[in-house]
């Protein structure tokens, strides 16, 4: 079977200015891959221009777009300008996400309504609006939480508003099956990035890293690797949710 590679194919990375999304960003540049990234604020734009110039580095073409993705509109116009950018997107990869820790009787409404805006809404328009955009041979690739396996407290808007995306991404692959594009779902475990320290106390951090093989939080550097998979070499995997946390949950 032929190799499969990134090279020459046109990436989109929903949140790919800074921390998984960076990575992501500048390891596809590095294999050959053009990158329109993708950052939500102002007050992400600094990190999302630092990803931006580490890939122009590579030599690839690239571009930065930013947008408030809980807007459909604002997916539609993400995915329109990427293509002014680069031409067909081949990949889309949204790492869009917000995390809240806090028990359901404190939980406000407004509170409610932007984590599922965020979590579930965003990935929903995200994966339509790869669908209507993508090449043929496209692949789809969303990055979840491994707390979808976990029965835990504090977690419900989090876990709750990611939970709906694996039934998108089962009925998008359904879907868009006989284009022979994949869609995925990728979990990782509490990463080691500053989107996971905010919402723990020490002495959780310390518990959630005695849950996993080595005594270890999920790093940016052990999912990335597995995006780049299920872009390349994986294409036969499709509307699976990928638990990759070193044992911290399964099912």
């Amino acid at each position: 079977m032929t190799e499969r590679t990134l090279t020459g194919k046109n990436v989109l990375i929903a949140g790919g200015g800074k921390n998984l999304g960076g990575l992501v960003a500048r390891q596809s540049a590095a294999a050959g891959a053009n990158v329109v990234i993708h950052y939500n604020s102002g007050s992400s734009r600094a990190e999302a221009e630092e990803t931006l110039a580490a890939v122009e580095a590579q030599g690839v073409r690239a571009g930065l777009l930013q947008g408030d993705l809980t807007s459909a509109a604002n997916v539609e116009a993400l995915f329109d300008e990427a293509e002014k950018i680069l031409g067909t997107i081949d990949v889309a990869v949204n790492t869009v996400g917000k995390v809240l820790r806090k028990p359901i009787v404190e939980t406000t409404e407004e509170e409610y309504d932007s984590m599922f805006d965020i979590n579930s809404k965003a990935a929903y328009f995200f994966i339509r609006e790869a669908g209507r955009h993508l090449a043929d041979d496209g692949k789809i690739i969303t990055v979840v939480t491994s707390l979808l396996a976990a029965f835990t407290d504090g977690y419900s808007t989090y876990a709750g508003g990611k939970a709906p995306v694996e039934h998108f991404t089962r009925a998008a692959a359904k879907e868009f099956a006989d284009r022979g594009i994949s869609v995925n779902a990728v979990a990782p475990g509490p990463m080691d990035t500053p989107f996971f320290y905010g919402q723990e106390t020490p002495e959780r951090v310390e518990f959630h890293r005695s849950q996993a093989m080595g005594n270890q939080l999920t790093q940016i550097e052990d999912i990335a690797p597995i995006i780049r998979f299920l872009a390349t070499d994986g294409w036969w995997i499709t509307g699976q949710t990928i638990f990759a946390n070193g044992g911290y949950t399964t099912r």
